[in-house]
């Protein structure tokens, strides 16, 4: 089950490794032709100078089709679009999928209702990913 977090985080576990989540959400995104723009290997920087980090990837993706009217409904939805999806590893090992739930988006930025279907998608992302 999902559970909310601070600030409208939505945690979701994941029976996978980091890696092996970003690559099943990968995979996920471009069957349905979604765009990833960018995978931000968090973890991997931290190593780059000598830190230590256990494994976070943060990935960046969307549709501007989708996303584009929900900026022309609420400019302020840019600095959280592109949506994202932050996969992580705790302390216990255990691998966790993250996001901004679609209803705070929408409270955050007054998003019209009938736009929410635009964003629902991460939801399911997430959840599919973890399985």
């Amino acid at each position: 089950m999902a559970a909310a977090t601070n600030n409208g985080i939505v945690n979701k576990p994941s029976k996978h490794s980091v890696e092996q989540t970003v690559e099943a959400l990968s995979n996920i995104l471009k069957s349905k032709g979604v765009a990833v723009f960018a995978l931000i290997d968090h973890s991997g920087e931290a190593e780059k100078v000598g830190l230590k980090m256990r494994p976070t990837k943060l990935l960046i993706f969307g549709n501007p089709k989708a996303g584009t009217p929900l900026m022309l409904a609420s400019p302020s939805s840019a600095i959280d679009l592109p949506l994202k999806l932050l996969v992580w590893e705790d302390a216990q090992g255990k691998v966790w999928v993250s996001y901004n739930s679609p209803e705070y988006l929408r409270e955050r930025h007054g998003l019209p209702q009938e736009l929410m279907q635009n964003i629902a998608i991460i939801e399911g992302l997430a959840t599919k990913a973890g399985e």
